[in-house]
């Protein structure tokens, strides 16, 4: 019997060998659960960052339509002071993790800025 092996309801069974080029050296399928800390914190920050515009950006808009709507009076002064408070939250933010940033060590940088793009990526 070469390779193939008959069973007992009568059909041959013929292994297979299965494509291995997309598969690492290392035989892991998600490599990057094996990557530090720093870029599973990233990869966290990037998928949040990512969720979170994309529900500010519905907010936002769902709001404007019912202004809109409900016959609310809005001024383009009270919108540009709400959007540039918007901005420097979103420095602060940025600054927070800028400072995060410069107490790492280079790899641990770049393991968090990959994992960074990786959540933006997925999320």
């Amino acid at each position: 019997m070469n390779d193939a092996q008959t069973h007992s309801y009568g059909q041959e069974y013929i292994p297979r060998d299965l494509p291995t080029e997309n598969i690492p050296s290392d035989g892991v399928a998600f490599p990057f659960l094996e990557m530090g800390t720093s870029f599973v914190i990233g990869l966290a920050i990037g998928y949040v960052v990512k969720k979170s515009f994309k529900i500010l950006l519905f907010v936002l808009g769902a709001g404007l339509i019912f202004l809109y709507f409900s016959g609310a009076d809005i001024t383009g002064q009270d919108l540009e002071n709400k959007v540039s408070d918007g901005v420097s939250m979103f420095q602060s933010f940025t600054g927070k993790l800028k400072a995060w940033l410069s107490e790492l060590e280079l790899s641990s940088k770049a393991g968090a800025i990959a994992g960074f793009f990786t959540g933006i990526k997925f999320g």
